[in-house]
């Protein structure tokens, strides 16, 4: 069974939002690169769900989930041919792995992700 292993939240303020959500929930977010990606720690084992807080592209607030699979582009192909689309090509993830983002009939963006130490 696939797991949901990561979620971004895309939203217009992401100063804000970090500060929220550390305040709240205390959770741990960084600052990561040099592209405006927050990265969140759930959990002090860093066994938990972890995320992500970005830019949205379009102003709007979104919630986006990526589910782990075992191979990406099988999973590209299931996707299609079960009705649903690549909105955004498989890229990797230098040292972790590889994503790509879809949508399924509904258009509800998702992702999958790939664990890879290799991946550059």
């Amino acid at each position: 069974m696939n797991r949901i292993a990561h979620f971004e939240m895309q939203v217009a303020n992401t100063e804000q939002t970090v500060e929220f959500y550390r305040n709240i929930f205390g959770w741990k977010i960084e600052k990561h690169g040099d592209l405006g990606y927050w990265l969140i720690t759930t959990d002090e084992e860093g066994t938990g769900i972890t995320g992500g807080i970005l830019p949205s592209p379009d102003g709007q607030a979104r919630v986006i989930n990526t589910i782990e699979v075992d191979n990406v582009d099988e999973y590209l192909v299931k996707i299609t041919a079960n009705g649903g689309e690549t909105i955004y090509p498989k890229m990797p993830i230098p040292g972790r792995g590889y994503v790509a983002y879809c949508q399924g009939p509904e258009k509800l963006i998702f992702g999958i992700f790939q664990r890879d130490e290799n991946a550059k």
